[in-house]
């Protein structure tokens, strides 16, 4: 008898998509949709252990710009604009009622937007519409990279766990390496701790910290490869902040891609599993902070059950099991803060999700604080 032929798996993922996330986002799907189909956008993660000055004038000069130094300033015009609309059309600033009224109430009760983001990363971007490409990255006379290109959103995980000086951190997912990147870039790390259950993505992550980070700063992270779920057995409790960015559907790979993809049929039962993962990985994170320590969660899906239903269940869980009280922070300031660079989705229980568009093709990413208590 012939055999069914093999639908392909790029084909599958976006038939669950179609099916799932039509009813979650409803109108807004069909430009979800098209965002993951086409070409993603790259930011370029400038290198501050490497001279970057002259690089900055040559990005500068293709009309890029340094999203996170400038948002501030941004939100700050188009909040001052919204205000100023407002009293032309007689309107109270701090009237309830529709969305972008609570846009403007929630400035004002976020954190003040220059305090928002303290850190010395520093990432360029193409301007919304620019569909201009980066250069390859290239060694500087020590042979370090000058930047490192990546999805601009990744970066949104670690500014929210606003690393302070002389902070312990542990990237309990950290393969391949850009948010592990970006965290040393903050230049105030005590000790970072990079964990990876892979061991040939562990090695791709020994590549990255080589070509971008000088010895003398490599030396102070500890590269492991043991299972994340593991963690707490090993340094329970000791972290002042965690990030734990975790395996899921990858959705625009999951789109795109064949190789290595979730929903080949093999790996059904593993994706199935996945949400279970997830939350054994938050759990350990939470158990590896200190009291009083974060954790910042993250996905590249769109997928609630992946998101805030993990982060649901972690919290009921830490509290029950555990008797750990959780606080979710308030990153409400983000969508304010990066609205011009990123197309955010308002709909989230809990944490922020920044959705693919056209215009503006980062993501997905959903992000989300937690604080232990």
């Amino acid at each position: 008898a012939a055999t069914a032929p093999r639908i392909p798996s790029t084909r599958l993922a976006l038939h669950h998509f179609d099916e799932s996330y039509s009813l979650q986002l409803k109108d807004l799907w069909p430009s979800v949709r098209a965002g993951l189909l086409c070409e993603q956008k790259y930011g370029a993660l400038l290198n501050n252990f490497s001279p970057v000055d002259h690089v900055t004038q040559e990005l500068e000069l293709l009309n890029a710009t340094d999203f996170i130094s400038e948002a501030p300033q941004k939100a700050q015009q188009l909040q001052q604009g919204a205000a100023a609309e407002k009293k032309m059309r007689g309107e109270s600033v701090s009237q309830e009622g529709s969305g972008e009224d609570r846009t403007v109430m929630q400035a004002e009760t976020s954190p003040p937007l220059h305090a928002s983001i303290s850190s010395n990363i520093r990432c360029y971007t193409f301007p919304r519409g620019d569909i201009s490409c980066f250069r390859p990255a290239r060694p500087d006379t020590l042979g370090l990279l000058d930047y490192y290109l990546m999805d601009a959103a990744s970066l949104l995980p670690v500014l929210a766990l606003n690393v302070q000086p002389d902070d312990l951190v542990l990237d309990l997912c950290a393969a391949p390496g850009g948010k592990t990147l970006a965290l040393l870039q903050t230049g105030v790390c005590g000790h970072l701790a990079a964990n990876d259950v892979s061991i040939s993505r562990t090695k791709r992550l020994h590549q990255v910290l080589h070509s971008y980070i000088p010895k003398e700063i490599r030396e102070t992270v500890s590269v492991t490869s043991c299972d994340g779920r593991d963690w707490r057995e090993l340094k329970g409790g000791t972290f002042h902040k965690v990030l734990v960015d975790v395996p899921c559907t990858t959705d625009r790979h999951s789109v795109m891609e064949e190789d290595n993809n979730i929903f080949h049929r093999r790996r059904t039962k593993e994706r199935q599993m996945l949400p279970m993962l997830q939350l054994q990985l938050l759990m350990a994170g939470i158990l590896a902070a200190e009291p009083r320590g974060e954790v910042v969660y993250s996905t590249c899906s769109l997928s609630p059950l992946q998101n805030e239903y993990v982060i649901e269940r972690a919290v009921e869980i830490a509290e029950t099991q555990f008797n750990i009280s959780i606080h979710v922070e308030d990153l409400s300031h983000f969508r304010t803060l990066f609205q011009d660079t990123f197309s955010f989705f308002s709909g989230c229980r809990v944490g922020e999700l920044v959705l693919p568009h056209l215009t503006a093709n980062f993501g997905p990413m959903y992000f989300c604080k937690l604080r232990r208590m």
